[in-house]
């Protein structure tokens, strides 16, 4: 079954303007899978087995060589070597767009090669799990539960066959992830350790990161759990959300909020047995605010927006939860598990926030919820009700 991907009008766009792309992104999101399908008649060359990447990195020219352009060139990180070799093979056909098709999963350490070799010469774009509006798209007419997209997750595999059984699919990626990223990056002894940090990272989604506390739950020194956390960041399984900045006088936090990148990795870690358990739970808000922020990310990737997401909180405590800045105007997002409004006193800190921005600076008020239709509160003006499942219009321009 092939799910439609939003990010392929970009891939495909990127590719006619450049001589290299490169997918990146976490593992099993679907990056090979998205370029074999837009270039059925491209070679193809995967890294990932040890003996093609020690030939691509001790002897890229004649690896080029032995494959036809265009060439799809997965896990390129294992091959640092060859991208010297990229470079003078793309300096020597400079005007030929689309050349090299290439797929990573370590985003630092591919940025920097990048940087170092390819800069100008190569497009980079970022592939995540599916959004929902794409898990949808997939099934027409069937009335999935968020619940159970929520608790599922957005991994490709898992929505092409749903007798897969999730938690033993997210015991085996785990166990993947763990041997072969991490162990990669960081060359620890005890990768236990690491899952218990990984366990600990789920705990805090959504909440204010704090590297001490961190640290001291998993029995680790502050210097590894912020060398844990980079690993974590640059393989795409967490976000660290930044505060938002404006020239106000009310202080605000600096602490970032850290975010599991996908709510089925997320209910995996903390748990939860099934899409009912996940309704009950009483971590039902903070997982229900990851995945509003991950479908605001996915919506800003597939469409290319130069829109900037943030959070709100200062030291008097007004907090909300996503301030997306575009086009020198914001849109104020809480994310609440809820149906419906309820009491609009909840909505003050959006108001606070409004009126110390000036209602000049703030386009919209959202409310990121489980409701069937959006709609406007009549007892919460200028507010409006969103199905955070289903609005595909995160980030259409504001007027």
């Amino acid at each position: 079954m092939w799910i439609e991907r939003r990010m392929a009008d970009r891939v495909l766009a990127a590719a006619r303007q450049f001589p290299a792309l490169v997918v990146t992104g976490g593992r099993q999101t679907g990056k090979t899978t998205l370029l074999r399908h837009l270039y059925p008649d491209a070679s193809f060359a995967s890294l990932d087995l040890p003996s093609a990447a020690q030939q691509a990195d001790e002897r890229g020219e004649e690896f080029l060589a032995s494959y036809r352009e265009p060439v799809i060139l997965d896990e390129v990180q294992y091959a640092p070597g060859l991208f010297r070799h990229l470079k003078v093979a793309i300096d020597a056909a400079r005007s030929r767009r689309g050349r090299f098709l290439m797929t990573g999963s370590q985003k630092f350490s591919l940025m920097r090669a990048l940087s170092e070799s390819l800069a100008g010469r190569c497009a980079v774009l970022e592939l995540d799990t599916l959004s929902s509006i794409e898990i949808l798209a997939a099934f027409p007419g069937e009335a999935i539960p968020v619940e159970e997209i929520l608790w599922r997750g957005g991994f490709p595999e898992l929505w092409r066959d749903r007798e897969i059984e999730t938690r033993l699919y997210y015991s085996s990626f785990v166990a993947t992830y763990l041997e072969r990223d991490v162990r990669l990056a960081l060359r620890v002894g005890s990768l236990r350790d690491f899952e218990r940090f990984l366990r600990a990272c789920a705990l805090r989604s959504g909440q204010l990161l704090n590297l001490t506390d961190l640290a001291r739950d998993v029995g680790i020194a502050g210097t590894t759990a912020r060398e844990w956390l980079s690993v974590l960041e640059a393989s795409s399984q967490v976000v660290l959300l930044e505060p938002y900045f404006a020239n106000l006088t009310r202080r605000l936090i600096k602490t970032p909020k850290l975010y599991i990148r996908d709510s089925g990795l997320l209910c995996f870690l903390l748990g939860l047995e099934s899409p009912g358990a996940l309704g009950s739970s009483p971590l039902a808000g903070p997982i229900w605010e990851t995945f509003v922020l991950g479908q605001i990310l996915r919506a800003r990737a597939t469409t290319g927006s130069a829109a900037q997401v943030f959070f709100w909180r200062d030291v008097h405590g007004t907090e909300v939860d996503f301030l997306i800045e575009q086009n020198g105007r914001v849109r104020l997002v809480e994310a609440k598990w809820t149906e419906t409004l309820g009491d609009p006193r909840t909505l003050k800190p959006l108001f606070q926030v409004r009126d110390l921005l000036g209602d000049k600076a703030v386009a919209e008020h959202w409310i990121a919820s489980r409701t069937r239709h959006a709609h406007s509160p009549r007892n919460a003006p200028g507010v409006r009700l969103i199905n955070a499942a289903s609005f595909a219009g995160w980030l259409d321009v504001a007027s």
